[in-house]
């Protein structure tokens, strides 16, 4: 076991907890320093610069996580998420790809990768995506009303009172909301 790597990583990863981020960005460089393909804590880093809104230090520390541990679905997440902050949808939704084709049951890939696309005016793609969301996690409303919308942006009527029912079950008050929103009329 290499101390130098790993006693200042877990020292970071217990600041990290108590949100003082500057004392963890200096552990996690040390581990880093005595490890440059330490992948943990590169994305650890990643996580704290965004936190922090340092998004361009994020997307580097993630890159890096990803070029050292290229199998891991929660990184490229991660990497999507700080894209499509930033508004590199195409970008993020490359990103979330690769989470989901690592991961196919990583809900919150496919959701970002539906959001993303439905900006881009992707509506059969973002449809698509946001449906596994909603299938992977039944009761997120969120992803139920993006898919609505979706739905509504292809001029879907059917499958939009189908997810706007599914809705209402468990969340009348976003129904409410996804109905206004698409100009759902009563039936």
């Amino acid at each position: 076991m290499n101390l130098e790597q790993w006693a200042p990583y877990w020292r970071a990863r217990f600041y990290m907890l108590l949100n003082k981020h500057a004392l963890a960005v200096e552990g996690l460089e040390k581990a880093l320093a005595a490890n440059p393909q330490f992948g943990r804590a590169a994305s650890c880093l990643g996580y704290v610069h965004a936190m922090l809104g340092r998004d361009d230090l994020a997307v580097r520390y993630f890159q890096q996580a990803t070029a050292t541990d290229p199998r891991n679905a929660a990184i490229f997440f991660d990497l999507g998420f700080v894209y499509d902050r930033q508004n590199q949808k195409e970008k993020a939704i490359e990103a979330f790809k690769q989470a989901v084709a690592l991961k196919p049951t990583l809900d919150r890939a496919w959701y970002g990768m539906g959001l993303a696309q439905g900006v881009l005016g992707r509506h059969d793609e973002a449809a698509y995506a946001l449906g596994r969301a909603a299938e992977l996690q039944p009761m997120n409303p969120y992803a139920w009303y993006n898919l609505g919308m979706a739905h509504a942006a292809l001029g879907e009527r059917t499958k939009l009172r189908e997810t706007h029912a599914h809705l209402h079950r468990f969340d009348p008050k976003m129904a409410k909301k996804l109905a206004a929103d698409a100009a759902l009329e009563p039936e």
